[in-house]
């Protein structure tokens, strides 16, 4: 195993038939992103892209209490699918990118011109994969140690929060 890698990364990959024949698998890898043969992580943040922005038109309340709603949700799926797959965390199990995502693009809810820009949304888009990759701490931390669907969902979560954070302190020096 490579430095850094986790076990699950090594995991054989499933057919792609079992994982779009039960529900829970077909949302935990993103409607079918996490069968990405490569960077199946970003393929499930692109997913979450077009979900972000449409939900941005919303305003603040609704967005927060949709997106708290996909993290519980988020939570059981991940979780169910998970042990389905007898691995922890599979790294087709996109559903949380998806969600950390929208939580990344929280700047950008409800904003006008500026925001609005396909830069700004790409730039959420790069800044949440960056925070998920490299995992500064706690991400990190909450990857190794929290388990069950709430692990997963916990570290892309704050990778989100990270993300939205550092969006939202650009966005008001621009």
């Amino acid at each position: 195993m490579t430095v850094g890698a986790r076990p699950q990364d090594k995991a054989p990959r499933p057919p792609a038939q079992i994982i779009l024949s039960t529900p829970e698998h077909f949302v935990a890898f993103g409607f079918g992103a996490g069968l990405a043969p490569k960077a199946p992580g970003t393929a499930g943040t692109l997913v979450g892209l077009p979900i972000a922005w449409a939900l941005s038109w919303l305003h603040l309340l609704p967005y927060v209490l949709i997106t708290a709603a996909l993290f519980g949700f988020g939570a059981w799926v991940c979780g169910r699918s998970a042990r389905l797959l007898g691995v922890h965390d599979y790294p087709g199990i996109v559903f949380d990118e998806i969600v950390g995502m929208i939580v990344a693009a929280l700047p950008l809810v409800h904003s006008l011109n500026l925001a609005r820009s396909p830069f700004w949304w790409l730039f959420a888009f790069a800044l949440f994969r960056a925070f998920d990759i490299i995992k500064p701490w706690p991400i990190g931390w909450l990857d190794r140690q929290v388990h069950g669907g709430l692990g997963i969902m916990l570290d892309d979560w704050v990778a989100g929060i990270y993300a939205a954070m550092m969006l939202a302190a650009v966005l008001l020096i621009a």
